[in-house]
């Protein structure tokens, strides 16, 4: 694998196809590009000198100065021109937005980019957004349209723009961050695979997430992603199962999807938690990223409302996790700390009129309990008795070094506090089942490491 380096930490970027029209690509691009990229960065467009106070060129080889990334932004049929130009200027790393290619059926087009970049330069794309992380941003959606989450720890490659982009945003709005964003395309040179050995080794990522409509090489994927996910989580969602949506996956990349026994056979040899939903992608990666493994599968739920104690207690059992009796102490403690409405056993129920310190003194009786290996918060932001000091209450829970997640659900005054909970590290989830399945994520990443 040729060093990837360049695409992530450049120092000089050509945007080739900058516009000084509002609303086209290559101005969107280049304004994302401004915003976040401290380097030096040189408009490429032969009709005008300068474009957004900085001075434009004609072609990248009419610079002087060495460039480590340029992104390419002009019609399909100028590609192949700018490519060479970016080649002859010894640029390394390229990223081409530009669509056009095989996903329309045009592989000849495609295959010549491979023949004028091969041994030369890397490429990402075509048809894609390219790249996106705190000082780098390629992407041709407007951040007022796309938030753009702050830095995380979670990477996440994509073969859909689409899907990446709307992914992006939802992990934005819910306070969640991210250490790269990559969007791949037709993968006409650098695949996915290169991308998670390249993320594996990476230090400012803790988990990796792949939407995937096929894969290039399954042998080479499974073999590289087996020495990955010794170290750390990687989450996979494979789209195009059916007959249908695997034609679907052939006219979106240009690109033959596969069956999907086969994806999930690889995905379990090579060590990867499969995603069954879209969601799934967020819900585990988010959970694997900031909460240790999950050493067995016997968990505790801990509510504020019993009904979704219960909700909680059948999606558990469905994923084979187990509700153990707490110790004989540790029941003893609970009897002492909740009134007698309450519930003791676990599912655990503080009851409606909980208050920050009942959970504080619930919460440290469970996490301390040897029989329990992970925990589940359910918290009604609602009832009347919590103050908001249950939110240092819930972040202090990490002292136990135990995995656990949270479940709040309700509207823009509960969103608000979720997001004061992500800020610290802590998975929230708007209904019980969804954090049932990123609490499973974390007892089957467990599960991995063992057998490995």
């Amino acid at each position: 694998m040729q060093n990837l380096d360049s695409f992530f930490n450049p120092q000089s970027i050509a945007v080739i196809g900058a516009s000084r029209t509002q609303g086209k690509v290559g101005y969107t691009i280049l304004e994302n590009i401004k915003l976040t990229f401290k380097g030096k960065i040189y408009p490429i467009n032969p009709n005008t000198t300068e474009i957004m106070g900085l001075n434009c060129f004609p072609s990248v080889l009419s610079i002087k100065e060495p460039i480590d990334l340029a992104v390419i932004a002009v019609p399909a049929e100028e590609v192949h021109k700018v490519l060479e130009e970016c080649i002859g200027k010894k640029i390394r790393s390229i990223i081409i937005i530009a669509s056009g290619f095989s996903e329309i059926g045009e592989k000849e087009l495609e295959l010549k980019l491979k023949d004028i970049s091969k041994g030369k330069s890397r490429i990402i794309g075509p048809n894609c957004l390219g790249i996106y992380q705190k000082n780098l941003d390629t992407m041709f959606l407007p951040i007022e349209r796309l938030k753009r989450p702050f830095e995380g720890s979670i990477s996440f490659i994509s073969q859909s723009g689409a899907v990446g982009s709307a992914l992006i945003d939802v992990i934005a709005n819910e306070g969640v961050g991210i250490s790269k964003f990559i969007s791949i395309g037709n993968r006409v040179d650098v695949s996915e695979i290169e991308l998670l050995e390249y993320l594996g080794k990476d230090l400012n990522t803790r988990a990796i997430a792949l939407y995937i409509e096929s894969i290039a090489d399954g042998k080479d994927f499974v073999e590289v992603a087996k020495k990955i996910t010794k170290k750390k989580p990687v989450v996979a969602f494979k789209a195009g199962k059916t007959h249908k949506g695997s034609e679907a996956v052939a006219s979106h990349t240009g690109s033959l999807a596969g069956e999907a026994e086969i994806y999930s056979a690889g995905f379990k040899q090579a060590g990867i938690i499969e995603a069954e939903s879209l969601e799934d992608i967020f819900d585990f990666s988010k959970a694997l990223a900031s909460q240790p493994a999950m050493k067995d599968n016997k968990i505790a739920i801990v509510t504020d409302g019993g009904g979704f104690g219960i909700v909680g207690t059948d999606a558990a059992i469905k994923l084979g996790l187990e509700l153990p009796r707490l110790s004989s102490e540790s029941e003893k403690s609970l009897k002492n700390i909740l009134p007698k409405y309450g519930v003791y056993h676990n599912p655990i129920d503080l009851t409606g009129d909980a208050t920050s310190e009942r959970y504080h003194k619930v919460l440290d009786v469970v996490f301390k309990d040897k029989n329990i290996s992970g925990v589940i918060v359910m918290v009604l932001f609602q009832v009347p008795l919590l103050g908001d000091d249950i939110i240092d209450v819930l972040r202090d829970c990490k002292i136990y070094g135990k995995p656990f997640v949270v479940c709040s659900a309700g509207g823009s005054w509960v969103q608000e506090k979720n997001r004061k909970l992500e800020g610290f590290g802590i998975p929230v989830y708007p209904m019980p089942e969804r954090g049932i399945r990123a609490l499973w994520s974390l007892y089957e990443y467990g599960q991995i490491l063992k057998r490995k």
